[in-house]
């Protein structure tokens, strides 16, 4: 297998003063778990579908994709799902930013994301993180080093005629990315600052690049390639070589997360599971699903113990983004349901982070 080339980030020693609190999760806490899940999904596209099959299939990745009826390169993924996260409006921004960007909009846009960016290449181990007043809210910012995980983000940067660097090598610090979000501001018992991000707001900003990066694989990959007669997603994948179906896509992310040891965890479930195993677990997941479906704009929530810890969990629907969805859904032998529709609620994500304290 392909993995193995992204590594678990401790948390920082924030350059801007960020304690625990009894009220949420702390902003550095958050963004850990955030960027977690960016990595993850971006992992698996580049080594699982761009590194891969350019060396079994030569499908290749380009800049024009889709005249060239080709994958889009990992930037661009990146790109199209934080544009989705964005239109949202869920509170969550982040970006690919460079030093050395080959599109001039991903340049560091103030004095803090230039440093960031430097900080990062220097040691690329610990995020920069700092607050900014603005418009009322307090945001919290952090960059994390972005790094050349796929051979093909190595050959784009060092071969394009706008680079202005052209000897980067494989897991070299190629950029940054910056995540960005409003956070609360309580005073402690001796009146010390207190920063703090509600859980609810934290699973939503996770579900909305878990939604957003599926969806973008969805339309700008499965159905585009499939459309064109370029390649197909099956169920066999590695062995076909072939594209992921979409939700196995999200659950080879969510198996690199939880072999990590992140914290954050997710999965998808079902009442009509294909996969038995992707059944409700307990009365809280079967409670969950049942809600989502009836009422799919908002999540089904609870708090829990797992021995001394407390997570918090939320489930949300999961919808048929698209026609491929729908198609192995209806036609598999194993689907105890064969008539969905397209954007019905198939399922549902269950999301648990970890809490502070009590």
């Amino acid at each position: 297998m392909l993995l193995g080339v992204l590594t678990a980030l401790p948390l920082p020693n924030s350059s801007a003063v960020v304690l625990k609190t009894p009220l949420g999760i702390s902003p550095e806490k958050a963004a850990y778990f955030i960027h977690g899940v960016i990595e993850a999904d971006r992992t698996i596209y580049s080594q699982y579908l761009v590194d891969r099959l350019k060396e079994t299939v030569n499908l290749d990745s380009t800049e024009n994709w889709q005249k060239d009826k080709t994958l889009p390169l990992p930037a661009q993924f990146l790109l199209m799902a934080s544009e989705r996260v964005r239109s949202k409006n869920v509170g969550l921004d982040f970006r690919l930013m460079s030093l050395w960007p080959i599109n001039p909009k991903n340049k560091p846009r103030n004095h803090q994301e230039k440093k960031g960016l430097e900080e990062v290449f220097k040691n690329p181990d610990e995020p920069y993180t700092w607050l900014q007043q603005t418009d009322n809210k307090l945001i919290f910012n952090a960059v994390y080093p972005d790094k050349a995980v796929a051979k093909r983000c190595v050959s784009c940067h060092n071969s394009h005629p706008k680079s202005s660097k052209r000897d980067f090598k494989l897991n070299d610090v190629v950029g940054g990315i910056l995540l960005a979000f409003p956070i609360d501001q309580t005073l402690g018992e001796n009146n010390e600052k207190i920063y703090h991000v509600p859980p609810e707001v934290v699973t939503d900003y996770i579900h909305a690049i878990l939604e957003a990066d599926r969806t973008v694989y969805a339309r700008h990959v499965v159905n585009h390639l499939q459309k064109e007669n370029v390649i197909y997603a099956s169920e066999n994948w590695w062995e076909e070589n072939t594209l992921l179906l979409p939700a196995q896509f999200m659950l080879n992310a969510s198996d690199l997360i939880r072999n990590l040891r992140l914290g954050v965890d997710y999965r998808l479930i079902s009442l009509w599971p294909i996969n038995p195993q992707n059944g409700a677990a307990n009365r809280f997941e079967r409670a969950g699903l049942e809600s989502v479906a009836s009422y799919p704009l908002r999540p089904y929530i609870r708090t829990t113990h797992v021995g001394d810890q407390k997570y918090f969990q939320a489930v949300y629907p999961d919808l048929a983004v698209s026609p491929s969805c729908v198609e192995c859904h209806n036609a598999h032998p194993h689907s105890p349901k064969h008539d969905f529709k397209l954007y019905d609620v198939m399922g549902g994500v269950v999301l648990s982070v970890p809490l502070d304290h009590d």
